[in-house]
């Protein structure tokens, strides 16, 4: 990999030990308003969705803790982001006026909410409470 190809969840990743092979089989779902519906509001299993932005700082520091979680939590939640920029009627719906914005969905309802960057222990409890 040449240094203009590392990016920083690469060097997360590359801190914590975590091979790059098992980085890359991490699921984490990617959603639109062409799947929101089947993915989100008809899934199964509880979702978290994080609604970020490429140029957005703030989000660039979360991805990583939410590529964690989507690791720990395969099978129990549903993880995935939604691109504001790209999916600007998903944000709207939700109401999202800052990022990263990360709404968790229950049963097609909004369960819970929290705005910005925040610790992963402040993800987990939210998730914790939802399984």
């Amino acid at each position: 990999m040449q240094l203009e190809e590392i990016k920083t969840t690469d060097i997360y990743f590359l801190m914590k030990g975590i091979p790059q092979d098992e980085v890359v089989n991490i699921m984490e779902y990617k959603f639109t308003k062409d799947n929101f519906d089947a993915e989100v509001m008809n899934s199964d299993v509880p979702v978290l969705i994080d609604f970020y932005a490429d140029w957005c700082g703030p989000c660039q520091m979360m991805g990583p803790v939410v590529k964690e979680l989507a690791s720990e939590y395969d099978g129990k939640v549903k993880i995935g982001k939604v691109n504001v920029d790209k999916q600007p009627e998903l944000a709207s719906k939700y109401g999202v006026r800052s990022i990263p914005y990360f709404a968790f969905i229950k049963e097609g309802n909004l369960y819970d909410d929290i705005t910005g960057s925040v610790p992963k222990s402040r993800l987990v409890s939210k998730l914790e409470a939802m399984v």
